[in-house]
Order: structure tokens, then sequence, then C-alpha cells
């Protein structure tokens, strides 16, 4: 029986700190679904047809490589239930700092406390990509920076084009 996991998030957009994860939750599960949140009342950057290709342009060759089957789904509710619906065993969760493990821990209990038979699991940054933040990437890109060293090259573009450069 293979293991699915389910990695969620905003994805807005894309950084190489996500690819790390999704990557590396690629070794242990065999088949991952990302998740990408669609929050009411939020305004991203990128729609969500346009973070799903993405995310499924960027995680094509990391699926070849690794042997995982890769899903991109959207969800506006609770994340254990998009891992029901995916019939999800493990809540996969990248960690940078300790600020992060601090949250995810919580977030780890409630989501424990709701659905007992979802596990979390924490994958922490590898160092080259720890310091990444998607929210920094677009505050980068609003003043005309270059994010090449943060997202991948066709995300890059797709932020210059946002912001017009």
């Amino acid at each position: 029986m293979r293991t699915t996991g389910l990695y969620a998030g905003t994805f807005d957009p894309v950084t190489i700190g996500h690819l790390d994860v999704i990557a590396r939750a690629c070794a242990i599960v065999g088949r991952l679904v990302i998740a990408v949140g669609v929050h009411h009342g939020k305004e991203p950057l990128f729609s969500a047809d346009e973070r799903i290709e993405m995310l499924q342009q960027e995680t094509a060759d990391i699926a070849a490589r690794s042997g995982a089957e890769i899903e991109v789904v959207t969800f506006d509710g609770l994340v254990v239930d998009v891992a029901r619906e995916e019939d999800a065993t493990l809540l996969i969760r990248g960690v940078r700092d300790g600020t992060d493990l601090d949250y995810e821990m919580q977030m780890a209990g409630m989501n424990g406390a709701m659905a007992p038979e979802v596990q979390t699991v924490f994958l922490p940054a590898s160092p080259e990509v720890r310091h990444i933040a998607a929210s920094l990437v677009r505050q980068i890109a609003s003043m005309g920076g270059d994010v090449g060293a943060f997202v991948p090259p066709l995300v890059a573009e797709r932020l210059r084009q946002h912001y017009g450069g």
C-alpha cells in the first residue's frame, strides 16, 4: 500500500523552498497531493489556476525522478478535510526556523485533535533555502528586485510580467 501525503499552502508564488520540501516529501510517500489554498477574502498575487499551472510545471521533473505521483488540487476549508478527501495519512509541513516550528506544532496539535488518523511530518528546510519566504519574494519582485535566486525561472518570469518589469 502506498502512502499518500498532503502538502498544503498558498504557493503564491511557488519558491525553490517549496520545491525542496516537495522533492524530499516524494522520498517518503508514493503519492503527494499538493493542496493550494484558496481563501475567500484573501487577494493572492496569482490566481489559483496560475499557481496550479506553475506547480504542475515545476514538479513534473520531481515526480519523474522520484517515481512518486504528484497531484495538485485546490481547497478552501480545513486541511484535515482535504486530507481525508484525498486519503492522505500524512500532512507534510516544511519548517524553516523556530518561529515556524512553534506555529506548526500548534497546528499539528489542532489537526491531530480533529483528525487523529492523519499524522503531521515536519521536514526541516535545507540550509540553502531556509531563508526563502514567498511573502519576501513578492515584496522584492514588487520593488523591481531580482528574485531569480529564490524561485524557478518560470516563476521569476511570471513575477516580472506581473509587476511590469
